[in-house]
């Protein structure tokens, strides 16, 4: 079932689904490379130097706290960064301590991640510091004390590990820009083409498709988080890495598109709902309706140029925007009734927020939009 299942998705979605799931894979490999080369570098750091300055022959201990800090200080700010390299130190010592106590064995390791974990809440409530204090309890219960002994060395080394990692992630920072424009790409994408399967449906009168482009508008969401998520790290790294600094202006106009992105997707979703109530009352709407739709499917696309390459122009994008909301809104003049009102009306405020994501000021948007709705522009 399964394998007959991905041909007849396969199928359905032909090369151009193929290519798709191809460029994203390969946008995930773009970004995240260079993580993994830190997390090697960080992990072959901190052996060397517990070698070096402990003399421990095998300081794994360091080896597995950079691997688990590299990627915890990433983007973070110096104080979240030193909370996870602390969760990682306070719960070595207290599994140290508890296991020299009651020894190891499966009951015991469940003990022993509970009261480090216990121990790490009453230092601070963090969870990533919580969480790191349990999974350094987990190394520690795991070893055989009669071959590497309870010892502080299990301290140090995840210091030096953390350490390790902190080094690696301040001189061989990532891309910021990078980060922000792969997380945004997918933003884009998802919104385009939840407008585009909406405007099908109105088209079509297919009420299965215009339910499927609501539950793509609402998968949106995710990638919103992620992205705002990338944003935040990217300003950690540009403005604690000397390197990356000359990224602060490219990543500031990333995130001013990013709140009018936010509210696009959420008005694309109401936009969504109401294509399906107007299929499902009225079946089949061709005409200036969908092609509105499609017009700001071709907004957000020409926006997508405009970040990918900001020397390219946002008249486009803004045109397109404007054009959806003007074809709209002359809709009312022959039918005014509930469905059809309330998907104009988040026609038009899908727009108003693409030109905001496009540049306009919030009033200059406004006056814009009244201009190519009012009868005189048609």
């Amino acid at each position: 079932m399964a394998i007959s299942g991905a041909l007849a998705v396969a199928k359905q979605e032909g090369l151009s689904g193929i290519h798709r799931g191809a460029e994203r894979a390969l946008g995930r490999f773009r970004v995240g490379i260079w993580p993994v080369v830190q997390t090697a570098v960080a992990a072959t750091l901190a052996w060397s130097a517990a070698t070096l300055v402990l003399g421990h022959e095998r300081p794994f201990v360091a080896a597995i706290a950079a691997v688990i800090s590299v990627g915890a200080v990433a983007g973070q700010t110096l104080r979240r960064a030193a909370e996870w390299i602390f969760g990682v130190t306070v719960g070595l010592a207290v599994a140290d301590l508890i296991m020299l106590a009651i020894g190891t064995g499966p009951i015991q390791t469940g003990v022993i991640v509970g009261l480090a974990m216990f121990a790490a809440l009453l230092i601070r409530s963090g969870v990533m510091f919580v969480t790191e204090a349990g999974v350094s309890a987990v190394l520690v219960a795991g070893l055989d004390p009669t071959t590497y002994g309870v010892s502080p060395d299990r301290l140090l080394e995840a210091l030096v590990g953390g350490g390790a990692a902190l080094a690696v992630s301040a001189a061989f920072p990532s891309n910021p820009s990078l980060r922000a424009r792969q997380a945004t790409r997918p933003v884009l994408e998802d919104l385009a083409t939840a407008l585009r399967d909406s405007a099908a449906a109105l088209i079509g009168g297919d009420l299965e498709l215009a339910q499927e482009a609501l539950s793509e508008a609402r998968r949106i969401d995710g990638q919103v988080a992620l992205l705002r998520e990338q944003l935040d790290g990217g300003y950690q790294i540009a403005r604690y890495s000397p390197p990356r600094r000359r990224h602060l202006g490219h990543l500031a106009h990333y995130a001013a598109a990013a709140d009018q992105l936010d509210l696009a997707v959420r008005d694309t979703r109401v936009l969504a709902r109401a294509a399906v109530t107007l299929v499902r009352e009225k079946g089949a709407s061709p005409g200036q309706l969908p092609e509105a739709i499609l017009g700001l499917a071709l907004a957000v696309e020409a926006l997508a140029g405009r970040l990918e390459r900001p020397d390219h122009s946002l008249d486009d994008a803004r045109q397109f925007a404007l054009v959806a909301a003007g074809e709209a809104t002359s809709v009312l003049e022959r039918n005014n009734d509930l469905e059809t009102s309330a998907l104009v009306a988040q026609i038009r405020s899908t727009a108003l927020d693409l030109l905001q994501a496009a540049g306009m000021e919030s009033s200059e948007a406004l006056e814009a939009l009244r201009k190519a709705s009012s009868p005189a522009s048609g």
